[in-house]
């Protein structure tokens, strides 16, 4: 396959993403400010004049993949209001509800793909628009669309410590909460929880052992600010008071030893993640095969 019909097939991908998404959100924002009776509308045509109470959705620039987030766009949402329909104040209350709406809320199109906002602020001060003599300002959020791959979708992992770290999550959250290792993937449940390998180090301990060390950030998302905040809590005050998380093994059970764990109630859930977790493990230093000594000759000197 050449360059040029790899991209073309990118393109697509991603221009039919971006319809979905954009409906989706149009949907939404039509749910959230009943007063525009529906009015959520693209960029106007030049020329155009827009009319009553409504909101303009405009695509703007994309930006590079996350590799746990998926793909990223920033999008303006714009809510106008006539000055004698409440003006400034109308304009600050809908900017409020959009926030609250959509900010780290978890979206999902028709087809049960899903996908994330996150307020980035306003892009500008008020304004009039010229032609309409409404009142607006722009919101800019960024989209984050995560990638349908069977590998993302699947949670099994060749990493014994990312299976044992899910399997601890899994048993302490219940069957309520999804838990997803590496990659957010396409359709990720309202409730889930995200681990990703983030650092890894390690160093002798003695002459016949190794301290390995691994630093993961944990994301957790809900639809409830609340439900988050104690889901965070609870998690990191049990691996602080556990201290030790036990890996399957075939012949006897290993352990893995938590080192530090604190939390950021205040980061991004879905981009960012709350927890950081550091885990260590002593293992014996492999050995190295020296061959067997089976003769030895010896000589007094030169004669």
């Amino acid at each position: 396959m050449s360059i040029q019909s790899e991209t073309n097939i990118i393109a697509t991908g991603t221009n039919q993403m971006s319809v979905a998404v954009r409906q989706t959100l149009k949907q939404k924002l039509a749910a959230l400010v009943p007063a525009w009776d529906g009015r959520v509308l693209d960029v106007p045509a030049q020329g155009e004049v827009l009319t009553g109470p409504c909101a303009v959705v405009a695509f703007a620039e994309e930006v590079p993949k996350s590799a746990w987030a998926g793909y990223r766009r920033i999008i303006k949402i714009s809510p106008y209001v006539r000055p004698d329909d409440g003006g400034a104040e109308r304009l600050e209350m809908w900017s409020a509800e959009l926030v609250k709406g959509l900010h780290q809320v978890r979206l999902e199109d028709e087809e049960g793909a899903a996908f994330t906002c996150i307020y980035f602020g306003s892009s500008d001060c008020d304004r009039v628009d010229a032609e309409s003599g409404m009142m607006t300002r722009s919101l800019r959020f960024g989209v984050y669309v995560p990638e349908s791959t069977e590998e993302s979708v699947s949670v099994d992992t060749q990493d014994s410590w990312m299976a044992a770290l899910q399997d601890w999550t899994k048993a302490e959250l219940g069957s309520d909460w999804a838990v997803h290792g590496d990659i957010w993937p396409g359709g990720y449940e309202t409730q889930s929880v995200l681990w990703r390998l983030t650092g890894y180090n390690s160093a002798a301990a003695g002459t016949s052992a190794l301290e390995i060390r691994k630093q993961w950030t944990g994301h957790v998302v809900a639809s409830n600010a609340g439900v988050i905040r104690h889901t965070v809590t609870r998690l990191v005050e049990q691996l602080a008071v556990q201290t030790r998380i036990a890996m399957a093994n075939t012949d006897d059970t290993r352990y893995l030893t938590v080192d530090e764990v604190s939390a950021d109630l205040q980061a991004d859930a879905y981009l960012n993640g709350q927890i950081r977790l550091t885990l260590q493990q002593r293992i014996r230093r492999p050995g190295t095969d020296v061959p067997l000594i089976r003769e030895i000759h010896h000589s007094k000197g030169i004669e």
